[in-house]
């Protein structure tokens, strides 16, 4: 099913080069979701998601009409959805910040209306990922949420298959630990120099791996 949604996708998107606006509109419509699920989750800026989701689909159509259908055109848009975070990361250390997210948690209300079949996609879930260190929240979000096989995780976190498939059961165990350990407690959701220093880390990773990543 997911072989046969990617294929059509990708086909909405080689139309869309030649400036077939009904496909591209099609492409957009069929991705968006899961670009809002990953750039929301990866870069763990509630606020910011509409934004970040904007920013990835005015680079894709730019770059459109040189993309080649080498890979399906989801993974294409999520590697650039993953430059984008990675520049949103380096520019937000780049400037002081103007205010701490203090009420998170209605914003991440907000931007997640959406529940999974058979799991709560919004505070819990949020609360929980947020626990995860940051590469390893990636490769769940890419795989368990989105759909991904693991082929195609690994190409857009730039990393081989077997590194993605070990980050995933890690962070199964965390979650299940956490699920475990949450009842009647709140999952604690890492905070000032802890939250930095990961964002730091994981922002550099994310830089180095997008100045190497090709459409």
């Amino acid at each position: 099913m997911r072989a046969a949604e990617d294929a059509l996708v990708t086909r909405w998107a080689l139309e869309g080069r030649s400036g077939d606006e009904a496909a591209v509109e099609r492409f957009v419509r069929a991705t968006r979701r899961d670009v809002l699920r990953y750039v929301t989750h990866l870069s763990g800026d509630f606020q910011a998601a509409d934004d970040l989701v904007q920013d990835t689909y005015l680079r894709a159509l730019r770059g459109l009409p040189s993309f080649e259908g080498r890979s399906s055109a989801r993974t294409w848009l999520l590697t650039i959805a993953r430059r984008t975070v990675a520049d949103r990361i380096r520019a937000n250390r780049a400037r002081p910040r103007i205010a701490a997210l203090d009420d998170w948690q209605t914003m991440a209300e907000q931007a997640q209306p959406e529940v999974l079949p058979g799991f709560d996609e919004g505070i819990v879930l949020a609360d929980l990922l947020c626990a995860l260190a940051p590469a390893r929240r990636e490769a769940f979000v890419l795989t368990q949420l989105l759909g991904l096989p693991y082929a195609q995780a690994a190409s857009v976190a730039r990393c081989p298959v077997g590194t993605v498939r070990s980050r995933v059961a890690r962070a199964r165990e965390t979650l299940i630990a956490l699920v475990n350990s949450a009842e009647g407690t709140t999952v604690r959701r890492p905070g000032g120099a802890e939250r930095e220093a990961a964002e730091a880390g994981f922002g550099a990773s994310l830089q180095v791996s997008a100045s190497t990543a090709s459409a």
